[in-house]
């Protein structure tokens, strides 16, 4: 009892501390970057992150744009490339007059570059940044070519990408928590006994938000989807702590007269069952840092961290807050909209086999419709965003104007011959799905000769090392045919040049593909085996776990499988987090419910009665906890116009009430079912139940 009886008498200087401490929260939030590029948490040691470090290394090259312009003159495109020449970080500006001056026609050029480079009434422009796809200043070189280029010009590419969703993304955060705040306060306002309550639980739980996010300065970059969802989370998860302890206070200020040494006792039983309680949702996010691609790290951390620091404001700041506004507290109490459970609890248990069979009936499609969503998913982050978005404008015009889908790069060895190179560019070209592969071979057509081209020309293609090849292909990217097109090319150039790299988006997204692939049955186990162990643990049980465990995973199937009954596909980092977020931090409403069952067995109740008591008794709180993680993560469903934003929070909010449903109709009849098998498997509990005394 020494830290809640010094919480108690240090309440003050607690809240002063964690006042003084939101300064430099507020400037590491301000001082945290945020990458807005999924690409860059792709291993390092891959060939598609090797060859971008080479092409930004030995080329001076990073991010690669393509900009369509319409309706506009050959001497007025040329008066454009030359301003956009000189935009900061632009390293170079490729069109027809770069390969010969503008005053040549164009008929002299090959005509493969010629009329790639020109159709209708639309030119097209290959813009080299010397920095990297999500540098701050490659995105601040975007937003001036956009402002130089005007309406008639449309920039594609993945540092268009990465522009928008993070205009985006900047516009809708605050948003999210706004949201997330009002609708939470709203649940905690009609399902808690209290009208100032939920203000005071949101002023505890924003405090440690906020030094959360702050924290994060020390990782120095976060992504945008830890950034958009680590608030929310946080407080949807640890808002069940701040509920434990406030229902604590009031059942030991019934039986206290001193309310200090009441908020002692409480603190004290709120800290042993929420850091039981904590552990599983810490290792339901810390599941994710197995992840090979690292955004996982990067969102498992971050949530992890938020947990840790939910549960030790829930025993610091907010006992701190309840005891100074304990007045206004009280005055303000109404009873919880919550009616008694105890007949429907006994009704629930009376027909429990009814519950078994709909378990039965409901894993097969549950389990198949999880398997299809998984396979179903996408990864062309483009679909993440509105179709009115620049970015996808552009591609819908680069796509209608030139049939291109996507651009691969390709480093070969600069000693390479000429012959060879050239019988590689034409074995490419005959790839399906190749519209032409541009390279110093393709350039110096047998009507050009090789003095017209410029030498600054021969620089952006070849250096000492290493000669760059562009390959524009008709193929979507993340798409199956464009990774078999990849695995054509990659093919080809291995035949040639050993050392050869093919990059460029669409091949970081079929390295992205294989690695989330393997890395959502690592997470799964890990998070499971987790998971089970802590409960084995908790309860002293080998059979709870397995029980406990196959409730919660019946409602990640469910939930998971829904998207493909309705026809939806889900981007591909949803299913990987959510399958995780939703067993670690929903498990505890199972755990809650077979704690007092088992109090009840051993306290000498039969299995009805103890199943009974458990599930009336523990309805409120899972009532109250599912309901706050819906609607702390619904309103963010609903108003994000980002795809991924959007998807994980519908699935985290329909997890949370799917989590709720499962535990109360149908964790009672397996607890009914596998009694017999429980006091066996559980340390001690059957040799506790045997030993109480009957009834005479």
């Amino acid at each position: 009892m020494r830290f809640p009886k010094a919480v108690v008498k240090y309440r003050i200087p607690i809240l002063i501390v964690t006042l003084l401490l939101m300064i430099p929260s507020i400037l590491g939030v301000i001082g945290t970057r945020i990458n807005y590029d999924m690409l860059d948490y792709l291993p390092e040691d891959t060939d598609t992150v090797v060859g971008q470090n080479e092409l930004l290394n030995d080329f001076g090259k990073g991010a690669f744009s393509l900009i369509i312009v319409e309706d506009m003159s050959d001497p007025d495109v040329a008066a454009l490339v030359e301003r956009l020449e000189t935009v900061d970080h632009v390293d170079t500006v490729l069109w027809y007059s770069s390969l010969a001056d503008v005053s040549v026609p164009k008929e002299l050029l090959p005509d493969s570059i010629y009329n790639e480079f020109n159709t209708g009434n639309a030119t097209m422009i290959a813009v080299f940044f010397d920095s990297s796809t999500s540098a701050d200043v490659t995105i601040d070189a975007i937003s001036d070519i956009r402002a130089i280029a005007g309406e008639q010009c449309f920039v594609s590419g993945m540092s268009a990408l990465v522009t928008d969703l993070k205009n985006l993304c900047e516009q809708e955060e605050p948003i999210y928590v706004g949201l997330a705040v009002l609708l939470a306060c709203l649940a905690m306002i009609l399902l808690l006994d209290g009208w100032l309550v939920p203000f005071v639980f949101l002023a505890s739980i924003g405090m440690m938000i906020l030094l959360n996010l702050g924290s994060n300065y020390f990782f120095g970059e976060i992504s945008y989807i830890t950034k958009a969802l680590s608030a929310v989370l946080q407080l949807a998860v640890t808002m069940d702590y701040s509920i434990f302890l406030w229902h604590s206070y009031n059942e030991q200020r019934a039986k206290v007269s001193d309310i200090h040494e009441a908020m002692a006792l409480a603190i004290h039983e709120t800290l042993t069952s929420v850091v039981g309680s904590s552990i599983t949702t810490v290792a339901g996010f810390a599941a994710l840092c197995f992840m090979s691609f690292t955004l996982g790290r990067d969102l498992g951390i971050v949530m992890a961290k938020g947990v840790i620091l939910g549960v030790i404001g829930c025993v610091t700041v907010l006992p701190s807050l309840i005891l100074v506004f304990d007045k206004p507290l009280q005055k303000t109490k109404h009873r919880s909209l919550i009616p008694n459970m105890t007949k429907f609890a006994n009704g629930i248990t009376r027909v429990f086999p009814v519950f078994l069979i709909c378990f039965a009936v409901l894993i097969v499609p549950a389990l198949y419709g999880y398997k299809k969503t998984n396979n179903e998913v996408y990864y062309d982050m483009g679909q993440c965003l509105p179709e009115d978005m620049e970015y996808v404008i552009a591609n819908s015009k680069l796509s209608e104007d030139f049939n291109i889908a996507s651009t691969h790069m390709v480093l070969v060895d600069a000693s390479l011959p000429s012959k060879e190179v050239r019988a590689m560019i034409d074995e490419m070209e005959d790839v399906n799905g190749i519209k032409y592969v541009l390279g110093l071979e393709s350039v110096l057509g047998s009507r050009v000769p090789e003095e017209i081209l410029p030498q600054d020309i021969k620089d952006i293609l070849e250096n000492d090392k290493w000669e760059l090849l562009l390959i524009n292909s008709e193929y979507k990217v993340a798409s199956d045919a464009v990774n078999e097109q990849i695995d054509s090319l990659n093919a080809i150039l291995k035949k040639y040049d050993e050392s050869g790299m093919l990059i460029g988006e669409a091949p970081c997204m079929k390295d992205m593909i294989e690695t989330t692939n393997h890395d959502f049955q690592v997470v799964n186990a890990i998070s499971i085996v987790a998971i089970f162990v802590i409960i084995a643990l908790v309860e002293k049980s080998i059979s709870l776990p397995f029980i406990l465990i196959s409730v919660i995973e019946l409602a990640i199937f469910i939930n998971l499988g829904l998207p493909h009954y309705l026809g939806q596909s889900l981007p591909f980092i949803a299913p990987i987090c959510i399958s995780t977020i939703q067993l670690g931090a929903t498990v505890d409403y199972a755990i809650l419910m077979t704690t007092r069952y088992k109090m009840e067995r051993i306290a000498g109740n039969d299995k009805h009665r103890a199943v009974s008591t458990a599930l009336s008794a523990s309805i409120p709180s899972i009532i109250v906890s599912g309901m706050g993680l819906f609607a702390a993560t619904f309103g963010v469903a609903v108003y994000s116009d980002i795809d991924i934003i959007s998807s994980m929070c519908m699935l985290m909010a329909r997890g949370a009430v799917v989590s709720m449903l499962c535990v109360i109709f149908i964790l009672p009849a397996l607890l009914m079912l596998c009694d017999r098998l429980i006091l066996a498997s559980t340390l001690g509990m059957k040799k506790k139940v045997m030993h109480i005394p009957k009834p005479i």
